[in-house]
């Protein structure tokens, strides 16, 4: 065993990736010094990279009764206090920081030190193959298990909303921003106050919240509407500009229903944003009501939806861990038809 093994790495969304790192140095090690890297740094690779006190706080936290055998630092840069360190023996990687672990040792024999000993761990596969990483579970593809936030049975047919999970949706999943309903200026101005800056698409779902965004002159990223509102057509809807987005797709989804069309529609629409930030209306022919429940699993971490609330105003809701776990629940409830 070594007295001291070291380990670096960002450290975002602590998730299956990281823990197996850290076990293969427990197994290893009498104790661990992990350098996770400070939010100056991570920050500047990706504003979405959460703080460090809470990413040192998640690490900690999954540990158990291993606690004591670990404590975390501060990295301000690509080595750290590797290339001096007097009492560490042992360094800990992956295939791809490998190479820092080289040049480590190399600077640490440059200065007379012994070099470090090696171990590399291999990536955790997710659900798809892929690796898990932080850098995923950002963009929302999956969770921190490597598991899919939408349930598989989506995939193909249609599913039903039951009853159980209709008396679930009847509260606001999201914050009520109020405002009259004969001026629907008044709650899209204040709820776009509001929102400010986003890391993710604005997303926007139903006829009147589609156009008084338009009229706001704040086109939503991705935009879903049905001709209707209150389940009855909506004259207006013939003002909402197509022209304004990117991409313009249709699919079926009938009332009370999630259909594998409208989650082929909207996987299309928050891949085009990924890739190049464009926008995309879907216009359904059915309901749309149901659609955040798939939008959110679907989305990036700080993407932002807004429905409207009738008679009280518009409801915002950022996607978060939080709200893409309460949606597959939700899912889970439904009926395949």
């Amino acid at each position: 065993m070594h007295k001291i093994g070291l380990i670096g790495g960002t450290f975002d969304r602590f998730h299956l990736g990281h823990s197996a790192l850290i076990r293969e140095g427990l197994s290893k090690c009498d104790k661990l010094e992990i350098w996770i890297t400070s939010d100056s740094v991570a920050k500047r690779k990706n504003s979405k990279v959460n703080d460090w006190e809470i990413r040192s706080k998640e690490l900690l936290g999954h540990l158990g009764g291993n606690s004591s055998r670990v404590s975390t630092h501060v990295l301000e840069d690509n080595y750290g206090p590797s290339v001096m360190h007097q009492d560490a023996t042992a360094i800990f990687c992956t295939k791809e920081t490998i190479q820092n672990c080289y040049q480590i040792n190399k600077k640490r024999s440059e200065k007379g030190l012994a070099n470090l000993d090696i171990y590399t761990v291999e990536k955790v596969s997710a659900w798809d193959g892929g690796q898990i990483s932080s850098s995923r579970i950002r963009s929302g593809e999956i969770d921190r298990n490597g598991q899919p936030w939408i349930p598989e049975s989506f995939r193909v047919g249609n599913n039903r909303m039951t009853p159980e999970v209709e008396i679930e949706l009847k509260e606001p999943f999201g914050h009520l921003v109020e405002g009259p309903e004969n001026d629907h200026s008044v709650a899209i101005s204040s709820a776009m106050t509001e929102i400010g800056e986003v890391n993710g698409p604005i997303i926007a779902v139903g006829d009147v919240t589609v156009l008084s965004m338009q009229e706001f002159g704040s086109m939503p990223d991705i935009a879903l509407v049905d001709g209707l509102t209150k389940r009855r057509p909506w004259e207006p809807f013939n003002k909402i500009d197509e022209s304004g987005y990117d991409n313009v797709m249709e699919c079926e989804s009938p009332a009370g229903n999630i259909t594998e069309a409208l989650l082929v529609c909207c996987e299309s629409s928050i891949t085009n944003w990924n890739k190049d930030g464009s926008s995309t209306l879907i216009k359904i022919n059915g309901e749309e009501d149901l659609a955040p429940l798939i939008l959110h699993p679907l989305a990036p971490l700080g993407s932002i939806i807004i429905y409207g609330q009738p008679g009280k105003g518009v409801v915002i809701r950022w996607t978060e861990e939080a709200s893409k776990e309460r949606c597959r629940n939700l899912l889970r409830g439904f009926k395949k038809d």
